[in-house]
Parts: structure tokens; sequence; C-alpha cells
């Protein structure tokens, strides 16, 4: 939703001009998931001005729940006071109806802009694109530094920071709007920071709001950033084959595109992008202000010149004829690609033998034994378990018999260790390092793992008292989890999922039915049959790597190898975890599964350990959990045990998320096994 004129839903007939309480609606110019906006006008007089936007929630929505969360957003855009942030009138209610009443910028907002360059192939002007950047981070500077009447800062962040927020008037200004899911960085209960908490544009959120970190004003600057670079690209920053794919490039801060075009640019400004996109948000600018000034000396050759540029752009993108035939053409051109792609892969399909109606599949494996009739999802799970090995051969869906490990839909899935590089129980030769569950526990190995900063890949077997082997592997580059594979059938996504609660078994079922249209991969599955979100996908698959080392710190015995510079093969998702995470994970389980864990005396005083020092170090850090974080700064206050772990419990994580009981413990016993704190 926004304030400008975008191009009207025309599903709805609605009235040419309705009277709403104090306004005449002339007309609906948007409508949104939630919301609708209408251009009006007051019935009487020009106050608050003679035209404006008034933006009410759908009839399906709660009335009294709408109003406090508008209230909410115009207090917040009260409190700012700027020419490039739409002005907000105020919010209130007409027939228990409730409304947002904001101010109308005619002209396009940047999405719709950007739409029209792209369908008559015409580049953003460096300087033009420096010009809108700069606006908007003056907007967000105001923003971030907005204070109630009493002068207390009010820590806005606007959350929602991309194209379609971004309104440009017919006159060349520049205007931040819709601070409908703008928040305050304040407190906020843990459960409900989930993955459906994360709200934002798909292709503008931060790395760490990705990774469920607190987030501050610089995941705002990072949005910018994104907006920034599309302009001077034309096309989106972060880009790949599927939503999570996407959402992988954003949490690398894989900036590649812009990268590419760098001798293009004027010199210095790929180093400002940048700066900007960078994933750890203390490598970014500090404040929107540092950022405007840096990006002043490209505002060339002067913000009024510019500004009368954009007019003509935006002038000539609500030309929406021309920019409609374009688009018919696009489609067209589009849709003939698409069906020619069709046949195409049909008629590769028939002279592969494939018939693309038949599901079941064929296994000749190394031993001999001939496997029928295997569904695509049962050949997933068999190969994903171990049961079937790369050198293993397959007739998939009745072509001709293949090694595995050359059918790229079923390769990606390959346990490592069956892969040339490990392919017996671990890697060949003497490991480069080796102990047993009950002489050297889980977490001392991570830890070593961890400041070590050891590439390569870890090797833990256990037999349970059946007699089945369990095998997980786990692959490390600079002391973070990277990958991590499991031979139980327990652990593979969908019955994670499904464990959770986050899945339901017959929507599991269902997507195990369409896993083969979408290459084998379940999580590009569930997000092409909507089931779940991508977000949903991206946490999950991240804490499943989680969950399934804290699981091994659950072990009583077994017997650890680490091979030094092993990789696993091809690996969809890389993790790229903090094996803190994990290690917090593992105590945390072995807690609340009633295993016995050593707990220093509540009355032993904390103080700065033997690598104290190193703590202050951002990399040693690096993205271990907050509450660990905190433990060095207690430890300089010499607190007993228990108060450090009220203090935890009380005063949250930075004032963002409560902690638990097991939670503190376990950051407590962290802290001791990493050496930043001593008893």
């Amino acid at each position: 939703m926004g304030a400008t004129e975008k191009e009207p839903d025309r599903t709805t007939v609605v009235p040419s001009s309705e009277p709403f309480g104090p306004f005449i609606l002339e007309r609906r110019i948007a409508v949104g998931g939630s919301a609708e906006v209408f251009l009006a006008r007051p019935t009487s007089g020009d106050k608050p001005a003679p035209e404006l936007v008034i933006k009410r929630p759908l009839p399906d929505d709660e009335g009294a729940a709408d109003f406090a969360h508008l209230n909410h957003e115009a207090q917040l855009l009260q409190a700012i006071h700027h020419p490039n942030v739409v002005k907000v009138y105020g919010a209130g209610m007409v027939r228990n109806e409730p409304y947002l009443a904001l101010e109308y910028v005619e002209g396009v907002d940047l999405h719709r802009l950007a739409r029209r360059a792209a369908a008559d192939q015409r580049a953003f002007p460096p300087a033009l694109a420096v010009y809108i950047a700069r606006c908007i981070a003056d907007a967000l500077s105001a923003v971030h530094e907005a204070e109630d009447e009493h002068g207390t800062p009010l820590r806005i962040v606007h959350a929602d920071v991309s194209p379609s927020n971004i309104y440009l008037s017919l006159d060349g200004e520049v205007k931040l709007g819709d601070f409908g899911i703008a928040r305050q960085d304040a407190p906020e209960p843990q459960s409900r920071r989930t993955a459906d908490s994360v709200k934002g544009k798909f292709g503008y959120l931060a790395p760490e709001q990705l990774a469920g970190e607190p987030v501050d004003h610089r995941a705002d600057l990072f949005a910018l950033g994104a907006v920034f670079g599309e302009l001077l690209l034309g096309a989106r920053v972060f880009s790949g084959s599927g939503q999570l794919a996407v959402l992988l490039s954003i949490r690398d801060a894989d900036i590649e595109p812009l990268r590419a075009v760098r001798s293009q640019l004027p010199a210095g400004l790929f180093d400002i992008c940048q700066k900007i996109l960078a994933r750890e948000p203390g490598d970014r600018y500090l404040t929107a202000a540092e950022l405007s000034q840096a990006l002043k000396v490209y505002e060339q050759p002067s913000p009024e010149v510019l500004q009368a540029a954009l007019a003509e752009w935006v002038s000539w993108g609500r030309d929406s004829a021309k920019f409609a035939e374009r688009l018919k053409a696009r489609v067209r051109s589009s849709a003939s690609l698409d069906l020619r792609a069709k046949l195409d892969s049909g008629i590769r399909a028939r002279s592969r033998g494939m018939a693309p109606t038949c599901e079941d599949s064929r296994v000749r494996m190394t031993s001999g034994k001939v496997l029928e009739n295997l569904g695509f999802a049962k050949l997933v799970e068999m190969i994903a378990t171990g049961e079937l090995c790369g050198e293993d051969h397959v007739s998939l869906m009745g072509a001709s018999l293949r090694p595995i490990s050359e059918i790229e839909e079923l390769a990606r899935h390959v346990l490592p260790s069956t892969t040339g590089t490990t392919g017996v129980l671990f890697a060949p030769g003497a490991p480069d390092f080796a102990a047993e569950l009950n002489v050297s526990s889980m977490v001392e190995v991570l830890t070593r793992m961890r400041v070590q900063r050891e590439t390569g890949g870890l090797f833990v077997v256990y037999d349970d008292r059946s007699g089945t082997r369990q095998r997980k592997e786990l692959y490390l580059r600079g002391g973070r989890l990277t990958h991590v594979a499991s031979s139980e059938k327990a652990e593979l996504l969908g019955e994670y999922l499904v464990r959770r609660k986050i899945l339901t078994r017959d929507q599991l079922e269902l997507a195990l039915t369409m896993l083969s249209r979408y290459g084998g991969k379940l999580g590009d599955t569930l997000v092409g049959l909507e089931t779940l979100s991508a977000m949903q996908v991206f946490r999950a698959l991240r804490e499943q790597g989680r969950d399934r080392v804290a699981d091994i710190c659950t072990w009583s015995h077994g017997s650890i190898a680490f091979y030094r510079g092993t990789a696993p093969g091809h690996v969809q998702f890389p993790l790229d975890l903090d094996l803190a995470v994990t290690m917090m994970a593992g105590i945390v389980r072995r807690i609340s599964s009633g295993l016995p864990v050593e707990l220093p005396d509540d009355q032993l005083l904390l103080k700065p350990g033997p690598r104290f020092p190193s703590a202050r170090d951002r990399r040693e850090r690096g993205t271990a959990p907050a509450s660990l974080q905190q433990i060095p700064s207690l430890a300089r206050m010499h607190l007993s045990v228990a108060t450090t772990r009220n203090e935890l419990i009380e005063d949250g994580i930075a004032g963002r998320r409560r902690v638990s009981e097991n939670e503190a413990n376990s950051a407590i016993v962290i802290g001791h096994a990493l050496g930043w704190v001593e008893f």
C-alpha cells in the first residue's frame, strides 16, 4: 500500500464517489493483501489537504485490531518530519471502520517506474539512481533518529524499504512511505520471534533477518542497498533459480551481479554498494546520514537538475498505454518461449527413452541386487539415508541405467561419505583427530573445532542398543558448520517438518508425490505448492542442521574422527552455522532430556577466563547466540553464577528477546567451554 496512484485492481467495481466520514472517496487507486487505498478529498474546505489518500483494511479484517495497527502507524509517522517521508494526517474510525489519512503523492512508485524502464530496456543513469538513494537515505536518517515529545529516541525501524514503498512525484520528489510494518526496536517475547514474524519484501530482507538474529536500523540500510543496486543493474541484485536460492544469495551477501558491472560504474560507487550490502551489520555504514554523505559526491550535476530529470522519468512512467503494449508483447514472447521449452523437454525425454508420466524406477546396486518399481520419493529417501550410493545404477522413470552420481536430480542427495572422497566409513588414512564420546564429549570436540577454526569432515558413528549403526557427518569451513548428513530416516527434512508440526503428514505425502516435478528438491516443492513459504523452509533447514548436531550431544558413546580438508560433494543448502549455536542447542537438549550436565555451583563467581580478551574480537564472537555473547560482559562484573543466570533471564537479549532458564544455563556452560569465562 502507498500514497501514489498504482495500477488499480479491476476485479471489483468501486463507486466513482463515496462519502466516508469527513471525506469523499473519489476512487480506489490500489489494493493489497490486507488493505485498500483511495484517492479522497475533504467534504468541506481543503484541510488537511485538497487531495489525500485514505488507507483502510479490507472488509474481512477485524476493526478494533486494525484501528490499533493503523493508529500505531500514524503515531510513528507523526513523530517524523522530513520532506522525503510521506506525511500522515491521522487515524480514525468511520462506522466502526478504521482508516489512515496520508499525503497524496501524485506520480508513480519506483517499482512501477523500474518495470516500465525494463520493458523499454531503458537504463537508469547512475546519477539518477544516486539521487533516489540519497533521498531515501535522508528519509531513513529522520526515521531512525525520531524522538517522542519528551526527547526519548523511538528507535524506529521501517522494515520494508523496497521499490513499491518509494514514491516519486510528478515534480521529481522522492518520498518513503508505508510504515505498516515499521516497529520500534524494543523487547519482543521469544515465542513471537518465528519465521512467520519476519515481514518485509522477499528480495530486500537483510541477512540477520533471515537468521532470526537481532535487527536494528542497519537492516533498513541493507534494504536500501538492494534497491540502489537494482537501479544500477536494471535487475535484482539477489537472484537465483528459486526463492530458496534467492534467500541463500542474501544470506551470503552474494553481490556478484554488481561486481560483474563494476567497471561500468563511476569509480568508487561499487565500493559503496559493497559496504551497504555487507553481510555483517557492523561492516555497513553506521547511519543513514553517513551513507547519504558517501553518495553526495556522485549526485552530479546537482540535486535540482536531477530532480527535474526524475520528473521527466515519472511523466514518462505514467504513460500506461505504451507500457501495457510493451508488457503484452513481452508476455506473448515469454509464453511462446515457455511452450517451446516444454516441447523441447518432451522431445529430450522421449529421446532418452523416458516416459514423463511414469514415476517408477529400477535400481541395480553394486552388490548385484536389483530393486524394481521404486517411486521417485522412495528413491530419494534411500539415497539420502545411505541405502543407495553414488555408484549404484538407476533406470530413472524408464530411462537407461546410469550411476546415481551422474543424475543431477539424485546426486545432490548422496551422503557425502558415499562419494569418491570418502568411500569407506571414514576418509582414507589416519585421521587428523580422533576421540571416543565416552572420554571426550561432543561439546568439547566442537569447541576445539571452533577455537581452531578447522576446515574438514567430522565423522561420528554410534551403535545403539539394537545394534543399528547411526552415522552423522559434519563438514566445517573456518570453524563453521556448512553441512551435516545423517543416515537416519527420521532426520530427513520432511520427517523433521512433520515432527515440528510445521507440516502435516498429508501435506508431506502430497509434496513427495510431486517431488520429481521440482528436481527432487523437497524445499522447492513445498514452496512451489505454496504449502510453506520460502522463509519457513529456509529457517527449517537451518534448524534441522542445528538439531542434527545437538542430537549427537546426547550420545553417551561413539567414535569421532576428523579429516582436515575433506569436503562434501554437491550441497544444495550450505548451512554456514556458528558451531556455538549447535553447542548451546546440545546442552539445552541434554538438560531437557534429563541427561547429566556439569553446571557450576550457583555460589561460584563468574570472572574473565583465559580466552576472555579474544571474546572482544568480532570474528571470535562470530554469530554465536546473543545470550552467549553477553556472558563475557557479565563476567567483568564478577557476579555469581545464580545472579548471572537471573540477569540473562530477566533482562533478555539486548532488550529484544527473553531467555529461558535452560538457555541461560547453556550460555554459561559454553562460555566456560570456550574459555571466555571461568569460575
